[in-house]
């Protein structure tokens, strides 16, 4: 058994691609294990259930937070409920693992109130109107969710200081493997 790792917190604005980035790592480099989070919103097209979120009612993720099985959790964007399960994440710590959690900013804050050992890596845009450009892009949300994300965008960019690192998210394989080098 490995001494216990210290885990990695990779957050950033919606649509930077944390994501992608966090599915390029899981993809590209097994020695990282990747949590995956709990939400209560609908998966989008290309989404599996179990690999790229756990979808969950309501009523599963109330009982997950009056259990406290969660690390951190957050309704985001006003709409659907996000969090992480507390237990694989201690598990894979336990084991010395690569620990990665991808997350949003407030579930970032969270976990920096519980575990403040950990490493907190935001991933930003190469500019504004990359941003604007990925999220408009993908065309998962309607125009109303759009502009409520870039609001929440606005705010979130402004974070970026309280993070140990900041990665700009130009090319998903380069940021990717800067990811796992902060890492290790």
């Amino acid at each position: 058994m490995t001494a216990r790792s210290r885990l990695t917190v990779l957050a950033g604005p919606t649509a930077v691609g944390k994501g992608t980035v966090a599915a390029y790592v899981r993809d590209h480099h097994p020695q990282v294990w990747v949590s995956v989070s709990a939400t209560t919103r609908r998966p989008r097209p290309d989404e599996l259930d179990g690999v790229h979120y756990h979808f969950i009612t309501d009523a599963e993720f109330d009982d997950l937070i009056e259990g406290g099985h969660l690390l951190e959790w957050a309704v985001v964007h006003g709409r659907a409920k996000y969090g992480t399960p507390r237990a694989p994440v201690e598990e894979a710590l336990a084991e010395g693992r690569l620990a990665l959690l991808e997350i949003d900013l407030q579930g970032a804050r969270q976990v920096r109130q519980s575990m403040p050992e950990a490493r907190f890596v935001f991933l930003a845009p190469p500019t504004w109107d990359d941003l604007v450009d990925r999220l408009i892009g993908r065309g998962t949300e309607t125009a109303d969710e759009q502009r409520a994300r870039l609001r929440t965008a606005e705010v979130e960019l402004a974070a970026a200081q309280e993070f140990d690192a900041v990665i700009v998210n130009d090319d998903v394989p380069r940021a990717a493997d800067e990811l796992v080098s902060l890492m290790s």
